[in-house]
């Protein structure tokens, strides 16, 4: 894998995580607005779009969705991978995450907050996220 899909991979499960999940102490360090829902047509899943927007500072866990998501990336900001790697997740980018594959562990830094749109095509009737444990 190169390091340029490597890296938009790491992203991309950074945005992926910025979805609401269950309540909890963390998910309420970030601003998540649902602005619609709807039944995916001749299936059992439904499609649900928000905006999220992370302050710096907030970290988000391990998780995973039952599902796909894709992500784009409104107002960037700088993120801080669990190694400690800096790496910038600017406006502009895409990503998309696929459905039960663990991401998360990233942490908002600098000054600004990231803000995204989010789609997700999932399993009506299941918890969106999903908590797991660190991925190493």
């Amino acid at each position: 894998m190169t390091a340029t899909i490597k890296r938009a991979a790491s992203l991309g499960v950074f945005m992926a995580a910025l979805v609401a999940m269950p309540a909890s102490g963390w998910a309420q360090q970030f601003k998540r607005t649902e602005l619609q829902r709807h039944d995916l047509t001749g299936t059992n899943m439904e499609v649900i779009v928000a905006t999220v927007e992370a302050p710096p500072g907030a970290v988000l866990p391990w998780h995973f969705h039952y599902g796909e998501e894709a992500v784009y990336v409104l107002e960037g900001s700088m993120i801080e991978t669990v190694d400690g790697k800096q790496q910038m997740s600017a406006t502009g980018s895409s990503y998309i995450n696929v459905r039960e594959v663990p991401h998360g562990g990233y942490k908002v830094i600098g000054d600004k907050p990231l803000k995204v749109l989010t789609i997700h095509v999932v399993d009506k009737g299941k918890q969106m996220t999903w908590p797991v444990a660190r991925v190493p």
